[in-house]
């Protein structure tokens, strides 16, 4: 069973008249603010020490906070796609460079993103002409359609971090967006949730939304302290060069607006869907005076990153016009809502889960919403998951050892460890796995820091049966993927008591009846007793549809077993997809997740009540990969969605379980 603790905050905006301070260009907690995205160089200067969101190569000790890998390949793939630029009409969506969290330069970097937006015939628009700020997502609807080039989102960026490692120090956001046009006045919003908000282009609808009129509403006690954090949006306006006006609003119940606030006032502003709503948004100021933001646009041919720039007409430019890339910056501490002053948080507080970034037709907060970002995942680092190598102690014998680790580490972490009745002999330094040996319930706790509180635990139960015999070999797991670029299958499995494996006979069937050998894997025993073993199946020319898959395991007494049936899809299909069969479901069934690229993907299982289930966390490759799922004790018999995540784009299948 696993148990996450979860530290929240929520990050508030005000409005403020426009000042000098706005078009300076400015470095904040080592972060260039200057509309130019090159690390250690600043305001058209070459200048060691500041960091920015990439670095085209000059030298110094500024760093650049988004991930850059594969970028060469990105505007490679951009410049060889000519027609009718597909790849250029996808989007792109690049992580921190640094996991979460991470100290760099003696600057705590919460985390970061970049999400190139569809291009094109756009597929994240509001579509109906009369969504608006202050509804609720669930009457948002999106869909594909073109956009004016003055709303047409081309880029993304967002950054949080503190201007020192220790929670004294201030805390600082950092945004930045590119927009098609570059004259007159453009509007934008970034929203920030703090519910698993996601966007589903089947259904072209928004979902996860908070229980609140669609959103998560603030709550104060009597003395206007924050009991609750709830969702805010960030507008902002620019006109030429110039961040106009900036606000900020919190969503609240209507009643909140006679509670004095402790940390900011109320500026008089309230909307919400339509006149007399219940829950909106409130606008606010803060209780001291000066600016707390500096924000402006591009200079001419100021360079746009290794991934270049894609306009809405799919052409390829190596750098912004004249106000294309608008950049700002909030100082979040100025505003007296620093989660550890806020909620009595830590280092390590999350400001929000999710952020949406809109365009707007006009500076009406509630103008007509045009294009728009879809959700976008932040602050999630991975919660600990851990494994024992034996889960079952065999035998009275007090001289067996099991390894309990933890499998998937996260770079900045700290791990530590206790147990219920068992016995810890031995910690690795890293923390990252024990031996034990005795039965008992073991946990770990991850502190994203040293300094934080806990994240996330997970726990594991290892027992004990005395009157156990040594069993057979026996199959743990089966997946495969198709690989359409070498045309290949690529097979793994992996068994438990390996040491009692013989060898392993691969068996392939196109009519799903009558199977032939193509190969054959001897087993290695000088492997763990659970190993894993793999197999590169060569696709035979002509074959264009299904293949079927098996395992015949032959045990070191002659005996053998098979595994059960891979159905693996090998047509060349260009969009991501996600099918399950059978369906309706018993006890197990096999999804299989095309991918049109390889890429880490999130496949999160819900029931019929909202409630997530299952997740899973696969890497996939091009083509069609393939997953055996089981039933777990937490499913009960009624409907399912299986929602697949890759990169900004959601995909939504449904299927039963019966009893």
């Amino acid at each position: 069973m696993k148990h996450f603790i979860l530290s929240v905050f929520v990050v508030v905006f005000y409005s403020i008249v426009v000042s000098a301070q706005i078009t300076t260009p400015i470095i904040k907690a080592a972060f260039g603010v200057d509309a130019d995205l090159r690390a250690n160089y600043f305001n058209g200067f070459v200048q060691s020490g500041n960091d920015d969101w990439f670095n085209n190569g000059t030298a110094g000790t500024g760093n650049f906070v988004i991930d850059t890998t594969g970028a060469a390949a990105v505007v490679a793939g951009y410049l060889t796609d000519v027609s009718p630029w597909p790849k250029r009409m996808a989007p792109l969506y690049r992580s921190m460079s640094r996991p979460q969290f991470t100290v760099v330069n003696n600057r705590l970097w919460l985390d970061a993103i970049f999400v190139r937006d569809y291009h094109g015939n756009d597929s994240s628009v509001f579509t109906a002409g009369s969504d608006k700020n202050g509804m609720s997502p669930a009457d948002w609807t999106g869909g594909i359609q073109g956009i004016p080039d003055k709303n047409d989102i081309l880029d993304v960026f967002m950054h949080v971090r503190r201007a020192g490692p220790t929670t004294t120090d201030s805390l600082w956001m950092f945004g930045g967006i590119s927009l098609d046009n570059t004259t007159g006045n453009r509007y934008f919003d970034f929203e920030m949730y703090q519910t698993d908000i996601y966007y589903d282009r089947i259904t072209q609808k928004f979902y996860g939304y908070g229980p609140d009129a669609g959103h998560t509403a603030w709550q104060f006690d009597a003395a206007g302290n924050i009991t609750r954090p709830g969702d805010i949006i960030f507008t902002g306006e620019y006109q030429s060069s110039t961040l106009t006006n900036i606000e900020a609003r919190i969503w609240v119940h209507v009643s909140a607006l006679s509670i004095t606030p402790a940390q900011f006032n109320w500026s008089g502003q309230f909307d919400g869907a339509s006149a007399g709503a219940v829950y909106g948004y409130a606008s606010i100021l803060p209780k001291t005076a000066g600016a707390f933001y500096t924000g402006l646009g591009s200079a001419n041919n100021t360079w746009a990153g290794p991934f270049q720039l894609i306009l809405q007409d799919n052409s390829i430019v190596p750098n912004y016009g004249r106000d294309q890339f608008m950049e700002f910056s909030v100082n979040l501490s100025k505003l007296g809502l620093d989660p550890v002053s806020l909620l009595g948080g830590d280092v390590c507080g999350s400001p929000f889960n999710r952020l949406v970034v809109k365009t707007r037709a006009s500076a009406s907060f509630t103008a007509e919403l045009k294009d728009f970002v879809a959700p976008i995942d932040l602050f999630l680092a991975p919660r600990v998951n851990m494994a024992a190598e034996l889960p079952v102690f065999c035998g009275m014998a007090d001289t067996i050892v099991s390894d309990i680790s933890v499998i998937n580490p996260h770079a900045t972490s700290v791990y530590t460890w206790s147990t219920i009745g068992g016995n810890i002999i031995y910690t690795h330094p890293s923390g990252t796995w024990i031996q034990v040996n005795q039965p008992g319930t073991y946990i770990v706790t991850q502190r994203l820091l040293a300094a934080c509180s806990p994240y996330a635990t997970d726990t594991i139960t290892i027992l004990r049966d005395s009157a156990c015999a040594v069993l057979p070999a026996r199959f743990k797991s089966f997946s495969g993927a198709y690989n359409s670029s070498d045309k290949k299958t690529e097979l793994h499995w992996s068994v438990y008591n390996n040491a009692l494996a013989r060898s392993f006979v691969v068996e392939a069937s196109i009519d799903g009846a009558a199977f032939m050998e193509t190969g054959e894997v001897s087993a290695n025993n000088n492997l763990p007793d659970e190993a894993a073993y793999s197999f590169d199946y060569n696709v035979p020319f002509g074959v264009s549809s299904y293949i079927n898959f098996r395992i015949k395991m032959i045990h070191d007494d002659g005996s053998y077993t098979y595994s059960r049936v891979l159905k693996i899809n090998i047509k060349q299909l260009s969009k991501a997809g996600i099918t399950i069969a059978p369906n309706p479901v018993r006890g197990k069934f096999q999804m299989n997740v095309n991918s049109s690229a390889d890429v880490q993907a999130k496949i999160t299982f819900y029931d019929m009540h909202g409630r997530s289930v299952l997740v899973m966390n696969e890497m996939l490759i091009k083509g069609s990969n393939v997953f055996a799922v089981t039933v777990g004790e937490n499913w009960q018999a009624g409907v399912y969605n299986a929602v697949l995540k890759i990169n900004q784009e959601t995909l939504i299948t449904r299927f039963v379980v019966l009893e």
